[in-house]
């Protein structure tokens, strides 16, 4: 009977980690571009509408949570940036599994920080799509159609960024499992 040693080898081969290198560079310029396409649509999202020859704007700066997604997206994007920068640089010399966890730390925070930015978004989205009767909140994307498309544009990118994040907090957290102590 075989051992489980001798099963799963204990250094796996140069495909594999190639294969597993050129996962993490896809996912984090996927999750990148995601990210500053989610900014950058936040940002240049408004509109201007007359209602009984009052106009009326709709832009992302009028409300804390729409800022806090807009800027929650902004740092992810630039720390994933880092982060690749971190992946090419240590990837010539081999990353070992300490690199891998300092990987997993980042990578967590990253998506944690995506994520609540994204439901902050999600949440007042929500609030402007159908209203809140109870509280008296009106819904206004009947009127401001163009803003909460893109808006909801927007939240589309930063969920698949999210989920981007996701992914690479898996494979580093598997990666970084090999330590010895």
């Amino acid at each position: 009977m075989e051992s489980i040693e001798a099963k799963f080898p204990e250094n796996p081969s140069l495909k594999t980690h190639k294969l597993v290198l050129g996962a993490q560079i896809c996912l984090r310029i996927v999750a990148i571009a995601t990210a500053l396409a989610a900014t950058w649509v936040m940002l240049t999202s408004k509109q201007t509408v007359m209602v009984f020859g009052i106009p009326f704007d709709a832009r992302y700066s009028y409300s804390s949570a729409f800022k806090f997604f807009a800027f929650a997206n902004a740092f992810a994007c630039g720390f994933t940036v880092l982060s690749l920068l971190f992946v090419f640089f240590f990837s010539r010399r081999g990353l070992t599994p300490a690199n891998y966890f300092l990987l997993f730390l980042h990578d967590l925070l990253m998506m944690s920080l995506a994520l609540s930015g994204v439901a902050a978004g999600t949440a007042i989205g929500y609030v402007g799509r159908f209203g809140n009767i109870h509280a008296g909140w009106l819904q206004i994307c009947d009127r401001l159609g163009k803003f909460c498309h893109k808006v909801t544009a927007s939240l589309i990118f930063s969920y698949l960024s999210v989920l981007c994040l996701l992914v690479l907090t898996i494979i580093s957290a598997s990666k970084s499992r090999q330590i010895k102590v």
